[in-house]
């Protein structure tokens, strides 16, 4: 397990050239600039000047960037799986990501599609493009269990919500930084329960819903299969994490066959999805363009200003990214 980055020295971020994504919008530039008092300069495949250290705010580097002079990298996205699968990440760099309100964002995004289902939305607006009237069964969230994998900043968000409904909620840790370990009894924030990855196929069997807020890292990929999924005993699948922790021809299979009633994907594993793409024809599943936690400048401006009084206070910053487990 690579060890934690040092924090950058005082006097080396100092001197660290501001590197900014040519993306990034004026606004959120001159308030990165404001925050380190200095200017900033583009962030471009061309190796930077020698002789300095650097400090990036983006959401890649390039290769010619992934050496020792790279001091601090700032992500403007949550999920930091391209820098990481880019190449190996230096070993002196300290890696810190933007996850602002999009764990609320999320949460309320979750909500509403659980919501919609118990109240029939989609049903009544097929009604409506009929013209046809007809009473239809509701039910409420209230009662009943929401499985949510991943107990971190987002999930804990997502479950605090459902909570507030009624919704007994389960968290799914498949590892943990702080506290006991996953199995063991643990109190989070926002769950009833938590339990650990390999104990979960009880849970599946009666989860009305299934969740998950999980980062793609070499053990996420691939994490909802036929295993898993054979498991479900109707419960909706909602994945608002990353597209590649699910195989797509297993939910296929299990929409088809009844063991998953509906699936909302809000994340593919090849994005943006073509209009061919097999994804758009699966039974029951809504797709929606990755923008259930989209992130705002000001959740940039927030989350970094908090890393960088941090840094200057000689704290590790709470958004720091364990490189090693990829979030």
């Amino acid at each position: 397990m690579p060890l934690p980055a040092p924090l950058p020295a005082p006097g080396a971020l100092l001197r660290a050239r501001l590197l900014v994504a040519p993306s990034l919008d004026g606004g959120l530039v001159r308030e990165l600039e404001r925050i380190t008092g200095r200017s900033a300069e583009a962030l471009g495949d061309a190796p930077a000047p020698p002789g300095v250290p650097l400090l990036c705010v983006g959401d890649t580097l390039p290769e010619a960037l992934r050496t020792s002079r790279l001091l601090w990298f700032h992500s403007v996205n949550a999920g930091t799986d391209p820098l990481l699968s880019g190449g190996p990440w230096p070993a002196s760099a300290l890696l810190t990501r933007t996850v602002g309100r999009m764990g609320e964002r999320m949460a309320q995004y979750v909500l509403a599609w659980m919501l919609a289902e118990c109240q029939s939305v989609p049903e009544f607006t097929a009604q409506h493009a009929r013209a046809h009237w007809e009473r239809l069964p509701t039910e409420l969230v209230a009662g009943q269990t929401a499985l949510v994998y991943g107990t971190g900043r987002i999930g804990a968000a997502v479950g605090r919500l459902l909570q507030g409904c009624g919704v007994r909620t389960v968290g799914v840790a498949r590892t943990t930084r702080l506290g006991p370990p996953p199995g063991s009894v643990r109190v989070v924030p926002g769950f009833d329960r938590v339990i650990g990855a390999d104990e979960d196929a009880g849970e599946l069997g009666d989860a009305r819903w299934v969740i998950s807020t999980l980062p793609l890292t070499g053990a996420t990929e691939g994490f909802f299969g036929a295993a898993r999924f054979a498991a479900v005993r109707g419960a909706t699948f909602v994945n608002v994490g990353r597209g590649a922790t699910v195989d797509t021809g297993a939910l296929e299979s299990a929409l088809r066959e009844g063991a998953v009633r509906r699936a909302v994907l809000d994340v593919l594993p090849e994005e943006p999805a073509a209009p061919g793409d097999p994804v758009w024809k699966l039974p029951r599943t809504v797709i929606t363009s990755h923008s259930s936690g989209i992130t705002t400048d000001q959740d940039v401006v927030t989350d970094f200003t908090a890393c960088w009084e941090a840094v200057a206070a000689g704290r590790r910053p709470e958004l720091t990214v364990d490189v090693g487990r990829g979030y």
